[in-house]
């Protein structure tokens, strides 16, 4: 029994051959033969019955957990398993849809879409596909609206209290990169840029080549929100308009032969033409990328807030029996050398979490015209917004969909015609802050989690008497603030409102038309723009 269970170890160590194995064969050896007796023993002798999958599922994820969120393991289910909570685009439908327990949540209908056609709109909650009641159904969900171009599928969802059902005829769509672009003040290329997928680049050319022939002369090139995508279309955008043979972002790794350096290819399309990058904090890995080698180069200015500082580069590996793996394999450097990963997770504080550098800790870089930038993680703008960077009150609010259920309601009871005449009311924020109250918002601070573990310590210890007058002093402090923090918050909190409530009546076309009314970011951009000096002033040292 014993030679049977050793040899697929024996066959694990011989094939496991990587660089850092070989350093330290060993300890690995060492390691991987405790780890094969413990589990062979707890298999054999717990008191109780114990699954094997199970027991060797929880080590390795468990083992995962203590490196970077990115690194991941699925077992052969989990390769099959629902994609539960993720908001995903069903290009089929033309809607992007959220995947819950228990429904699925029309996020976005796309405009003349099948979505849209049918009637769905943002809000409605899916409770059933064709006979299959969304509830009982174990696998994704999200699976069941998926289906060839031409096919029919019957939903019936649940909008405002009241079920109501619809046919849906799916289609072969294919969705843009450039979700967007038009020509603004005259004279200025507006791109929106939402994913770098395989046309990215091409699509951005074809965008950028349109608006000359307009008569553009300056280019806006808008990230927010873009997660990234395939680094070769990151490599290729920044090409337009920076020079062949310029370097543009080095991978380092451990592994020699991960480590990368990759430079623009092509002959670019307009070295000159003044470029304004917008970045917010959702702006991650390609956007990072092309946005931190423009400003690196002194191609740009960026505008916005600090990006998210993905730089970590994963790769897939296909393991024995089905299962798979992500693996971090290295870091994203950009020109000057600046890493764009924002978080250490091999450097954790005494709670376990990953940490991040506080600026007096950030390193000084150069750019290409001696400019001094830092790292920190992410791509810190050269002109920062405070419009742009979300609060944690705002991050809340957002991530507990109060501003995407606020809209939702706020459809249904009014009606707007215009676009360029919509605007918010006073009366508008109190309602919504009243919608907070009724359905229980709470905002706990990181200062409340820290003084809430430092009085039951007191308590142990036995000086909760001593110190409870002053607690209590804090904790009201804290409640004042909070109390005031929804108004403190109003601009960021109405420019979010008037984002998903736009949406709503004039779809993502009318949200990039409204930008280009009012939106600050766009209104920043264009005020660099509108002046060669105060363009090239951000450029110099």
């Amino acid at each position: 029994m014993k030679k049977k269970f050793y040899i697929p170890v024996l066959l694990a160590i011989v094939l496991f051959t990587g660089t850092a194995f070989r350093s330290n064969f060993f300890e690995v050896a060492k390691q991987i033969e405790i780890f094969t007796t413990l589990y062979k023993e707890i298999n054999m002798n717990y008191v109780d019955d114990t699954n094997p999958a199970d027991l060797m599922d929880t080590a390795i994820k468990s083992m995962l957990n203590d490196l970077d969120p990115y690194t991941q393991f699925y077992n052969e289910q989990d390769v099959q398993a629902a994609r539960i909570n993720q908001t995903n685009d069903f290009t089929g439908i033309g809607a992007t849809v959220k995947t819950t327990k228990d429904k699925l949540i029309i996020v976005e209908p796309f405009k003349d879409l099948p979505a849209d056609k049918a009637g769905l709109k943002a809000g409605d909650e899916i409770i059933k596909v064709d006979n299959i009641v969304v509830a009982d159904f174990n696998d994704d969900a999200g699976n069941l609206l998926e289906g060839a171009a031409g096919s029919t599928v019957n939903v019936t969802y649940k909008r405002q209290g009241k079920t109501e059902t619809a046919t849906l005829t799916r289609a072969g769509i294919e969705t843009n990169a450039v979700t967007h672009y038009s020509l603004i003040d005259g004279n200025i290329a507006y791109i929106v840029l939402r994913k770098f997928t395989q046309k990215a680049s091409a699509e951005t050319m074809s965008a950028l080549r349109d608006l000359k022939n307009q008569g553009a002369e300056k280019v806006i090139l808008d990230l927010r929100g873009n997660p990234g995508g395939l680094l070769s279309e990151a490599v290729n955008i920044v090409n337009i308009f920076v020079p062949q043979n310029q370097l543009v972002v080095t991978t380092k790794s451990k592994i020699k032969k991960y480590n990368q350096t990759y430079f623009t290819q092509k002959e670019a399309f307009d070295t000159q033409i003044p470029v304004v990058v917008i970045i917010d904090d959702r702006s991650a890995s390609a956007s990072e990328i092309v946005s931190g080698a423009l400003q690196d180069l002194d191609r740009g200015v960026v505008v916005g807030s600090r990006s998210f500082g993905k730089g970590l580069v994963q790769r897939p590996k296909p393991l024995s029996y089905g299962a798979q793996m992500k693996i971090t394999i290295s870091r994203y450097y950009t020109p000057s050398g600046r890493c764009i990963q924002a978080l250490d997770y091999w450097n954790k504080d005494e709670k376990g979490n990953a940490t991040r550098l506080k600026q007096e800790q950030f390193t000084a870089f150069k750019t290409k015209n001696g400019r001094t930038v830092y790292d920190g993680g992410g791509v810190d703008p050269d002109e920062k917004l405070s419009e742009s960077a979300l609060t944690p009150i705002s991050k809340a609010i957002l991530e507990n969909d109060y501003i995407f259920n606020f809209a939702t309601s706020y459809f249904y009871n009014n009606n707007v015609e215009s676009l360029s005449d919509f605007k918010l009311s006073d009366k508008d924020f109190a309602d919504f802050k009243q919608y907070l109250a009724n359905n229980n918002f709470e905002f706990k601070t990181e200062t409340e989690k820290v003084f809430n573990k430092a009085i039951q310590q007191a308590k142990e210890e036995q000086i909760d008497v001593a110190i409870n007058t002053s607690y209590q002093n804090l904790l009201n402090d804290i409640q004042a603030y909070k109390n005031s923090a929804l108004d403190s918050n109003k601009a960021q909190l109405m420019s979010l409102l008037t984002d998903e409530i736009i949406t709503r009546y004039f779809y993502r076309e009318g949200l990039y038309e409204f930008y280009t009314l009012s939106n600050p970011e766009v209104s920043k951009a264009k005020a660099i723009l509108s002046n060669l000096n105060t363009y090239n002033k951000y450029l110099k040292p």
